[in-house]
């Protein structure tokens, strides 16, 4: 048993270990993803479920910290290298070097941010975070917001302090005490058809429902279609059903699509809804200035999602929930007499948040910031975009690819199609089967989505390193996987 001092930071014993730690990992890390770098090894999960299974977790005594780390080998050999080019699927970035830098500083600090004694530095630093954030999309002085661990818990607090805010004005109940009154069963929640499926999650935690949910139709561009909220908004009158909170969507997962935020705000106004906007792709268009208009009236939301893990190249975790109005808060305020007493005059942002304990992300946007400034971030961003673009001409100009929609970000959605009368079944076969074998082989890493019934197959173009040369190489192994694939099908699949 080694002793405690060279198990904790503050001492001089402890430092050693902890630098020479550090170093160690350092290597380890860059070994498998610079020296060794793949998209994937290609393991299967049968092969890794029998290797960690072999693994003892939990032994009885300790072999030391640095057989220790040797031992998290096979997970960094197997991990995805989301760094490598053609590591192209999820809305999954690269980390930048200042956000790896910033995650080594607040775990080593490990400040909680439920209470300012715990994070005395770290709150006043968020605090200031978010005051800049809330100008950068317009809210103002009277704008307010905590950092969270995503759009999942964002978009949850949107519509949390929606029904807290609905159920007070229009039934004269404090939910937060006394429950969901019995009205509660007609309350329902409006977003797009290609919107997230947090909002079905978030409403199914509120104790309202999936079914609370309501799906608005979207037009070609996968847009929510305000003609369609119109005549759903007349629908739930008819029915006697209460909307009470409209969500807009400034990036879909799958084609980067942004609602029409200007209409959709003109109608959460007109209908006295909370208009929250799940901005966790597309807000990092508010650093571009080409491309900024995009989210044209996000500034009218009641509230928004922004992620930082996306197009603001941050480690997970790392996300923010903004409030127009900061006084809206007080729908799920309460207070600890050991965290923040009433009457404390400390900032308290325990009661703006889902989360008691909490990390100290703002540190890693706010190191990235200083280091490469909004010009340089927006920069980035245009890059990906531009990207996006070439890679959808260089696709309708393919016989052997259909191109399932323009870019709006930089996700392309595309197919391998060699002929154009394939049955859709076997079409979905063929795309899904190319994943696979990219993925087995380690080549690339590229998503699956399903359009229309019909399996497609999505490059979510993150990377600012990722060149068209790149994409072309994987789309012709694509066509050479795709020949090889058809020649040996099922015959059901024909």
């Amino acid at each position: 048993m080694p002793s405690e001092e060279s198990l904790f930071l503050g001492s001089e014993k402890g430092a050693e270990t902890y630098r020479t730690t550090m170093e160690q990992t350092t290597d380890a890390i860059l070994d498998a993803f610079v020296e060794n770098a793949d998209p994937y090894s290609g393991t299967s999960p049968e092969s890794l479920r029998e290797e960690f299974a072999e693994m003892e977790m939990i032994p009885d005594s300790g072999e030391g910290l640095e057989s220790a780390l040797e031992s998290a080998e096979p997970v960094l050999r197997n991990s995805v290298g989301v760094s490598d080019r053609q590591c192209l699927a999820h809305l999954h970035c690269p980390p930048m070097i200042s956000g790896l830098a910033a995650e080594a500083m607040l775990s080593a600090t490990n400040q909680s941010m439920d209470s300012w004694d715990q994070s005395p530095a770290a709150t006043h630093l968020e605090t200031r975070m978010v005051e800049e954030l809330c100008d950068l999309f317009g809210y103002g002085d009277s704008g307010d917001g905590v950092f969270t661990s995503g759009g999942t818990q964002s978009n949850f607090m949107g519509l949390l302090l929606a029904r807290e805010r609905f159920a007070k004005e229009r039934f004269g109940t404090n939910v937060q005490r006394s429950g969901l009154p019995h009205r509660a069963k007609a309350m329902r929640i409006l977003c797009s058809e290609e919107a997230h499926f947090t909002a079905e999650q978030a409403a199914a935690h509120l104790g309202l429902g999936e079914n609370a949910v309501v799906t608005v139709e979207s037009n070609d561009d996968r847009e929510m279609c305000p003609d369609a909220l119109d005549q759903t908004l007349a629908e739930l009158d008819e029915r006697e059903l209460l909307p009470f909170a409209l969500v807009g969507t400034a990036g879909t997962t799958d084609f980067g699509s942004i609602d029409p935020l200007d209409e959709l705000a003109e109608r959460a106004e007109e209908h006295d809804l909370w208009f929250h906007v799940d901005a966790a792709y597309g807000g990092a268009l508010a650093l571009s200035d080409r491309h900024r208009d995009l989210l044209s009236g996000i500034d009218r939301a009641d509230s928004l999602s922004v992620d930082f893990h996306k197009l603001f190249y941050q480690p997970i975790s790392c996300g923010a929930f903004l409030l127009r109005d900061g006084s809206q808060y007080e729908h799920i305020a309460r207070n600890a007499s050991y965290l923040n007493p009433e009457g404390a005059s400390v900032p308290n942002l325990v009661a703006k948040s889902a989360q008691t304990t909490r990390r100290f992300d703002a540190l890693k946007p706010f190191l990235s910031f200083r280091a490469l400034g909004r010009d340089g971030f927006g920069m980035l961003v245009d890059e990906t975009i531009a990207l996006a673009e070439e890679v959808a001409e260089l696709l309708a100009s393919g016989s052997s690819f259909e191109l399932v929609a323009e870019p709006t970000i930089n996700a392309v959605v595309f197919r391998y199609r060699p002929t154009s009368d394939m049955a859709d079944e076997r079409l979905s076969w063929l795309n899904e089967a190319i994943r696979e074998s990219l993925l087995r082989e380690g080549d690339a890493v590229v998503a699956r989505t399903e359009v229309d019934g019909v399996t497609a197959l999505k490059f979510t173009l993150l990377n600012p390193r990722t060149t068209l040369t790149d994409v072309a190489d994987i789309l012709d192994a694509i066509e050479r996987r795709g020949s090889s694939l058809r020649a040996v099908s099922p015959e059901v699949k024909r």
